[in-house]
Order: C-alpha cells, then structure tokens, then sequence
C-alpha cells in the first residue's frame, strides 16, 4: 500500500470511497432483490456498518486506511452533516399539526401510546443494561442514558414510515393518512426530549436567547415566505436551514434540532409535493448514503460482540413490544376494528433514519459510548427490516392495498 498511496492524490481516493459508498449497497439490493424484507435505505445503513473500522477496517486495515483516511472522512462528514440536515428539515417540513389538531382526541391518545409505552420499555431495557460498564458516554449521565435509550425505543422514523407506506400502497389511504398524523405527533415530543436531555446548564442563558431569536425570526421568515415564489422559498429555505443550524449548535443544543426546527415553522402548502417528494427522494438518492458510510464508521464493538447483540436484541424486544403494547390500548379506547391496532403498531415502530440521527446526537454530545450507539444502529435496522413482511398479510386479512 505505501507504493499505492503517494500516486493518488485525496481527490481520487474521496471518488474511490464514494463509488464503494454508492455502488455496494445497490448491486446488493438489486441483485438480491432485498426490497421486500430490506428496502435500498435499509441495505444502505447495513453497507455502512459492514463499510466501518468494525468489518472492513477490521478484515482489511491497509485497504480500510487507504482509502478511508483522515482527509477523505472529513470530506464526507461534511457532506453527510448538510446531508442530513435538509433531511431532517424535510422531515419537519411533512408535520401537518393543523391536521393533527383537527382530530386531536384520537390523535393525542394514540400518539402518547405510541410514544409513552415503548419509552418506559425503553428506560426500563437501559437501566438493566446499565448495570455492566462501558454503555455511559465520558460526557453522560445515567438519567441523560436512560432516557436517551428510551426515546430511541419510541422513535418513529416518519420519513421511512411515508416511503414504506408508499411501497404498500397505503399512504393516500385514510389509514395512511391517521398513522402519519400519529407519526407526525410523536416526532415533535422526540426532538422535544433530545433538546431536553441536551440541556446545558452552563450554556442555558445562549440556548434561551436562541429560543427568543429563533420565536422572533420564525414569524419574519414566514411573512417573508408568503411574499416569495416557490423557487425563492426553496433556496431562502436552505439559507434559513443553515442559520438555523448554526445558531442551535452555537446554543449548545445541536445542528440537527436547529434543521428540524427550521422546517417545522414553515409551511409544507409553500411547496408544491411533487417538489417536496422529489426533494427527499433526491437525498436519500444522491447524498444520505455518505451518511449512512459516516455512520458505519463510527460502530465499534469493544465491549464485545455478543454484548453489543445481546443489548441490540433487548432494545428491540422493548421497542416492538412498547409500540405494540401502547397502540393496542388506544385501539381499545377509540374502539378501533379488529386488526388495525396491530397494522398501526408495526408500522409506528420502524426506525431507521430519524433514530439513527437521534442517536448520532447523543454519540457527538459524548453521552453514549460507541458501543450503545452501535447496539441502537442494529435495533433501528432489525426493526425496520420487520415492517413490510409483518404488515403485508395483516392488510392482506383487512382487505386493504397491499404491496404493488
């Protein structure tokens, strides 16, 4: 490899790096036809991991340091940090709380099912596990741990939620459109609770004055928007994205609660859906699987393989049961028909995206350890991985569309 290395230049081994990103998890899903049980983002996430110091770096450390060095990783968090920023802004921008509102008792109580239940599963998994070292972060707290491990538990990814709902012909569906109403709830209380366990007491007077600002810009932002053209929106959006961004990480808090915070003010009626729908599609298509790679990158298994697996299952079996269990008791209070509680409750536990990026939070604010991280990367995979095969034939036995 040193007789290699000198002859490219970083430009041409970031282009090496990013072909494997692009290439390997495409020829597998293809090839394997995955999409039923692993649709391409789920291959994406797993080729990061397989991509990471863990698998790659650890079967092949020349190659893996050849090509993922210290000048090529910066190059792609870069992009994988604006990447995931317009995701999240994205996914801010799908909430439709007027909806929400409108049907606010079947909403809050279903939505506080979905969310409360899997969170006290959560918590519950966290303290057993946090009775063995090594899964509490330099810079974290046992509660901060607790409940950061329980609201991944709760999370719902309501991106991938809209795209498998596509996929099984469901989204334009009247139970499409309840369980993205739930989705949408239960994603304000996940970044409430993320800016909640950020909190820092040394920095409370800069986060409070972001709060002011941010209330203060938010109603000038959207009489400037009511003004513009929707092309203006889309690029004074991005420029709003970014200031955002900036001004909650100076704040303590993180870039990420910014970019959602960016999008949840504005108007998702501002922009036409074909737009916003090519937009995401457009991310997840050209530069979230660089962040997927950085993600792998950062899955370690120091305190153990077996350990790792053996929290990764546990967190699973509390995030699934939590759902379920929380979205069958709202079905009994609201009366819903038979079998649509268990539809709702396997649809709301898909993870993916939303709790990766949540969790990623908390690995860069040192609150967990790589181990935990890498132990809630592989529940968010296995879970969202269970979503199609377990939901087709439940809609199958309801008479409802179904896979296309």
């Amino acid at each position: 490899m040193t007789a290699i290395a000198p002859a490219m230049g970083t430009t041409e081994v970031f282009l090496i790096a990013l072909t494997i990103i692009l290439a390997v998890p495409y020829l597998v899903w293809r090839l394997l036809r995955t999409d039923y049980w692993a649709p391409l983002v789920v291959v994406q996430i797993i080729g990061g991991i397989l991509l990471g110091p863990g698998v790659l770096g650890a079967a092949f450390p020349d190659y893996y340091a050849f090509v993922f060095n210290p000048q090529v990783i910066g190059s792609l968090n870069g992009i994988a940090w604006w990447a995931v920023m317009m995701f999240v802004f994205a996914a801010g921008l799908e909430l439709d709380l007027p909806d929400a509102w409108a049907n606010r008792r079947e909403t809050a109580i279903t939505a506080a099912g979905a969310l409360i239940t899997p969170l006290l599963f959560g918590a519950a998994a966290a303290a057993l596990l946090l009775q063995t070292p090594g899964w509490i972060g330099p810079k974290g707290s046992y509660a901060q741990v607790v409940l950061g491990i329980g609201m991944a538990c709760a999370v719902t990814a309501l991106p991938i939620l809209v795209l498998l709902m596509e996929k099984l012909g469901i989204f334009r569906e009247p139970l499409g459109q309840r369980i993205l109403r739930y989705a949408s709830l239960d994603d304000v209380a996940i970044w409430g609770v993320l800016a909640l366990i950020l909190v820092d007491w040394e920095r409370v007077g800069r986060q409070g004055i972001f709060l002011a600002t941010f209330a203060v810009a938010s109603w000038a932002v959207r009489a400037l928007f009511r003004r513009l053209s929707e092309n203006d929106r889309w690029y004074v959006s991005l420029i709003w994205l970014a200031m955002v961004g900036f001004a909650a990480d100076w704040s303590g808090l993180h870039f990420m609660v910014g970019a959602f915070l960016a999008g949840a003010v504005l108007d998702a009626q501002w922009f036409t859906r074909e737009r916003l729908d090519g937009f995401r599609q457009f991310l997840l298509l050209a530069v979230m699987p660089v962040f997927f790679l950085s993600t792998g990158l950062r899955t370690k298994w120091d305190v153990g393989g077996l350990a790792v697996f053996g929290a990764a299952f546990l967190f699973l079996v509390a995030s699934v049961a939590g759902k379920l269990v929380g979205v069958r008791i709202a079905g009994r209070l609201l009366g819903w028909a038979r079998g649509e509680a268990s539809i709702i409750g396997w649809l709301l536990q898909t993870k993916a995206l939303i709790m990766i990026i949540f969790v990623n939070v908390l690995l860069d604010k040192g609150i967990v350890t790589n181990e935990t991280f890498t132990a809630l990367l592989l529940m968010a995979v296995m879970s969202t991985m269970l979503t199609v095969p377990l939901v087709t034939p439940r809609l199958k036995a309801l008479a409802k569309p179904t896979l296309h």
